[in-house]
């Protein structure tokens, strides 16, 4: 992280928000006292809540002292232990009796990981600065980059959630246009960096400038099995400017890459299929009084992750830990869907699993039920409300199920929930393609491999 600032000014006002113990902030002084031209003067502003770290902080920014001296550095620093929120308000918000600005050339930061309520005073505050944001840690990243003088620049490593998904949509908007992307770093493993916080997510590096000018390229690196790899990648391939949601893509691999050349060949939105994604109604801890563990002559079909079985729903599965039937009365609270041929998806995919996607067929005629619920973990794929041909549901789970797919996904996705806004912002192949691609597929789907090659063959 301390080697990814370029700074090159005289004077370095360096702020480190949720600074810990501060062992960021000492790598990069001991990073800028070690450069040839090393800056004349350090001025490092830390913000801490945890009282119990503020002696090891202080201690810490004294070690950046001696540092600097030996290196015949002028440096300064400040402890703060109280909440950034709410001074980071306090210095933005644009309000007649808000302290004047102060503002910094470069911030390093590891910030808390926190969804935060909408009525909490966390929110309050940051929607008083003109941030809209549900976790800490976004709230943080956002009130840095206002503190950030033009062409000041931010490290920060946080989860990779921000990059995709509704809820982030206008912190990512509002970062974006304020800063300009340079270097990402992504940490494949989804359980190691963050696992304290439980943090089931791949985490990243981001570098970033504060300037409205974007550049031609980004460097993108990431640490796997292999070791590091790194590539360049024009800007408009990670942020599309045509993409009204601001996903930020990672392409880190040739085979990533490979996927999203072919991804961009395909034209079709799901709307233009005349198809739909929602996420399933019934949330069971929110129905307990209807949920049934076996069918019976009052209850519908329930149907849960666990009924995925080889691109097809295996129900009733008797004796599992998940109730397989709900019963009539759930009609009344709108849960249920009519009985049809559906696409379901996996709305969580479970830690380090081996796709992303995961795909299958709910095949109501072979179930005499006129209605069916669809459990909350999972997305569902329709028509107006009602279920698909079957020719289009086998070509739509086999796109589904591709590694193409997987791929391109990844590239934007790095945590364990899928959305529905992830997939619908998707392109797809044609009504006629993803038809003749379901016209190949029997009454079983194929392994991997083979699927693999019929996607290739029939769409690509």
């Amino acid at each position: 992280m301390a080697s990814m600032f370029e700074l090159s000014a005289d004077t370095i006002t360096l702020l480190d928000p949720g600074a810990g113990t501060g062992i960021l902030t000492e790598n990069l002084v001991a990073n800028l006292c070690a450069r040839k031209k090393p800056p004349r003067r350090i001025s490092v502003t830390g913000f801490e809540m945890d009282a119990a770290v503020i002696c090891a902080l202080r201690n810490t920014y004294d070690r950046c002292a001696w540092l600097c001296s030996d290196a015949g550095i002028h440096f300064e620093s400040e402890v703060h232990n109280e909440d950034f929120i709410a001074f980071g308000a306090d210095m933005t918000r644009d309000s007649l009796f808000a302290t004047p600005q102060r503002m910094f050339n470069a911030v390093i930061t590891n910030p808390p990981y926190r969804k935060i309520q909408s009525d909490s005073r966390a929110r309050m505050l940051l929607r008083s600065a003109g941030i809209e944001t549900s976790n800490l840690y976004t709230g943080f990243l956002a009130l840095a980059a206002k503190l950030l003088a033009d062409d000041g620049e931010m490290v920060a490593i946080t989860p990779r959630s921000f990059c995709n998904g509704t809820y982030f949509k206008p912190f990512r908007q509002m970062f974006l246009e304020a800063m300009s992307l340079r270097r990402l770093h992504v940490f494949q493993s989804r359980s190691k960096t963050f696992r304290e916080a439980q943090v089931l997510q791949e985490n990243i590096i981001l570098h970033a400038v504060k300037s409205t000018k974007k550049p031609a390229s980004v460097i993108l690196s990431t640490d796997n099995l292999n070791g590091a790899t790194q590539r360049q990648c024009s800007y408009a391939e990670v942020v599309s400017p045509r993409d009204p949601e601001s996903f930020i893509h990672f392409v880190t691999s040739d085979a990533q890459e490979s996927s999203r050349q072919r991804m961009k060949g395909l034209q079709s939105p799901l709307e233009k299929l005349e198809i739909e994604v929602s996420t399933g109604r019934v949330v069971d801890f929110r129905a307990r009084d209807l949920l049934a563990q076996d069918e019976s002559n009052n209850t519908f079909p329930l149907i849960y992750p666990c009924h995925f079985n080889g691109g097809f729903i295996d129900w009733p599965k008797p004796h599992g830990r998940k109730p397989n039937a709900i019963r009539t009365d759930a009609l009344q609270r709108d849960l249920l869907v009519p009985s049809g041929i559906y696409v379901l998806v996996k709305r969580f995919s479970t830690k380090e699993e081996k796709k992303r996607v995961v795909a299958c067929i709910y095949d109501g005629r072979k179930h005499s039920a006129p209605w069916v619920g669809f459990e909350n973990h999972l997305n569902y794929f329709h028509q107006r409300g009602n279920g698909l041909t079957l020719k289009m549901a086998k070509g739509l789970t086999a796109f589904l199920n591709s590694t193409v797919v997987d791929q391109y996904f990844r590239q934007f996705n790095g945590h364990t929930q899928v959305n529905a806004t992830d997939l619908r912002n998707i392109k797809y192949p044609s009504r006629a393609s993803l038809e003749a691609l379901g016209s190949k597929i029997g009454s079983k789907f194929p392994g991997q491999e083979e699927l693999d090659a019929l996607v290739e063959k029939e769409l690509f």
